[in-house]
This record gives C-alpha cells, structure tokens and sequence, in this order.
C-alpha cells in the first residue's frame, strides 16, 4: 500500500501535488530548498511565495532534508524538466531503490533529447519509473476544482496503485501503462501551445487558433506514434485533454509566453518558467531525424532561435503546398 508520499519540488505543482496527497489522507513530507518557503508551509500551512491565499493541510510537513522526503513509499518529482537530472543524481541511491519515481513534469531533455523515464533509467536504476500528466493548472488543483489526470507506469498494478493512492473527490487519476505516449504528449504540447498563444497575440481570430489547435493535435499524435506511442494514448487526457488546456488562455505559461510574443515582446524578454522554450529544439531536431513532418513545431523553433519572424512564419505555414487534411 502506498501511504508515505515524498514530494520533491517547492513550487506551486509541488505543493498542489502535496495537497492532492494530503487530500486522499496521505501522509506527506515536501522537500524544497528555500527556507522561507519551508517556513512558510510548516508555521503558516500556505505558500505564499508560489500559491498565495491557498490554505494548506496542516499535516503536510516540509524540510529541507532530501533524505527526509525520500523516507516514503512512492516519490513525485515537481521540479522543472531541465532540472530533473540533477536533482535525480542528488539523490543517494539507496533511499530510492525499489520505488516509483512519479515524474511531473513535462519536457524532453535538452541535448540528449531523452524522455524523463529515461533519464531516471541512468540517474536512479533501482526505482521504477511512473509519469503524472494531464490538464490540470496547479492553482485549479489547489483550490479543489475538479481535476483529471493521467498515471502512467509499465506495470499496471503500479499505476493503479499510485492512482488510489492520490485520488479524492475532485482528482481523478486514470491508470495507464504506455509511458512513451504520455511522456511525448506533455513535452510536445508546450512547444505547439507557445504557436497558440502567438496567434493569440497576433490577433488572428477564433477561426486561425482553431484550426491551429487542430493542427497542433495532428503533429502530437503523429509525433507520439512514431516515437513508439499507443494510437490511443494521444487521445486521452495527456496529449489531447493537456493540449486543449493549454492552448485555451494565458493561464498556460507556455500560451502566454506566445502571447507576448505575438503581440510584439522580444525573445529577450524576462518570462517565468516556460518548458516549451527547452522542448522545441528537442522535438524539432528528433522529427527531422525520423523523417516526422512537424511543420508547426519547426516554425516555433525557428521563431525561438531567431532565424524566422512571426510574419513569414504564418506565411510559411499557409503556404504549404496543399494536400489532403489527412496526408502530412
């Protein structure tokens, strides 16, 4: 049975997640490496720093002791994509021997191009990879609005395990046991939400963001089965379910990002944590070398790396020799 949640991450998934936990009457332990938000939580029970005016479970106790956190019968991983290697390698090897190493966060390595499953593969050999994916905002699941997400492990006992282990009545986990497709439909659906937000931004209309998110889906789904997904897992919560989210408002850091560069920012402009920026080079440059046509994808990474403006690229795109909506 899993009772002990260990939460690795003091950001505001972080602590959603820790009161997810709490919630389905888990026994939580946060790890977070700023003290005042340590302090925050355990004499305040709120994070005041990454989610303001949310009332957390007294029982949620957080330290600044990895080896405290790591103390549990499964481990959820809310740290940035781009962070997950190292703060996986920080961890003594021992204490993670034989668990689920539950992944919440959505991206593919940079310069490796690898999925966070296989970067736990070489970090933490002992553990067993698990995925936590899906539409949901952290302020959302903070505030108990109903929220559903997909857990995926290979084993299906464990993600059924870990499913109940963290629902309650406004979270609701579905079990999965394809891991590729659920990775690869949370790291492909940042980069294609920084193309909806651009739209947005450049005030295009309705009818340009729909057919754009319908063509964003197009390119997750033929990506996610070339890279070995099941047909079916793009479908669902983790790659359809998150990219409408995502692509839906400014609530999405990655849509907002877009946002202000359709409306005129520079690419140098101060942003939060975007994981799209990481992902786009990634994706592009593994479409390319299994011959996957991604046309909206290469003109994101394009426009992030300076070689391309927004206006030729929404040439570019509607230019594209025509064909039948099913073909590439």
């Amino acid at each position: 049975m899993i009772d002990r949640i260990g939460i690795i991450g003091g950001g505001s998934w972080g602590t959603a997640l820790a009161l997810v936990a709490a919630r389905a009457g888990r026994t939580v332990t946060l790890y977070a490496r700023d003290a005042e938000t340590i302090d925050d939580i355990n004499r305040h029970h709120e994070n005041r720093r990454r989610l303001p005016g949310i009332p957390l479970d007294k029982t949620i106790a957080a330290t600044g002791d990895l080896a405290r956190a790591l103390d549990a019968d499964a481990i959820i991983l809310a740290v940035p994509a781009q962070s997950v290697r190292a703060v996986v390698a920080a961890m003594p090897r021992g204490l993670s021997q034989g668990k689920p190493l539950v992944v919440a966060a959505k991206g593919l390595e940079r310069g490796s191009g690898k999925r966070m499953s296989e970067i736990l593969a070489e970090e933490a050999p002992g553990a067993i990879p698990a995925m936590l994916s899906g539409p949901s905002f952290a302020s959302d699941v903070a505030r108990r609005l109903p929220t559903a997400v997909t857990i995926a492990a290979e084993d299906e006992g464990l993600a059924l395990a870990l499913s109940r282990a963290l629902a309650h009545d406004a979270f609701r986990p579905y079990a999965e046991t394809d891991l590729v497709g659920v990775e690869l439909g949370g790291a492909v659906k940042n980069v294609l939400a920084i193309a909806a937000g651009i739209v947005a931004g450049r005030k295009l209309g309705a009818s340009a963001l729909a057919a754009l998110i319908a063509r964003n889906f197009v390119e997750l789904r033929r990506f996610a089965e070339a890279m070995g997904a099941l047909p079916e897992t793009p479908m669902g919560l983790s790659g359809l379910g998150d990219l409408v989210l995502t692509c839906s408002g400014p609530q999405s850091r990655n849509f907002a990002f877009g946002l202000s560069l359709g409306g005129g920012a520079a690419l140098t402009a101060p942003h939060p944590l975007v994981e799209g920026i990481e992902t786009a080079v990634v994706v592009r440059d593994l479409a390319r070398q299994h011959g996957i046509a991604m046309p909206i994808v290469e003109a994101v990474a394009d426009i992030l790396a300076g070689q391309l403006d927004i206006d030729h690229a929404i040439e570019r795109l509607m230019t594209r020799p025509l064909r039948r909506e099913t073909d590439s």
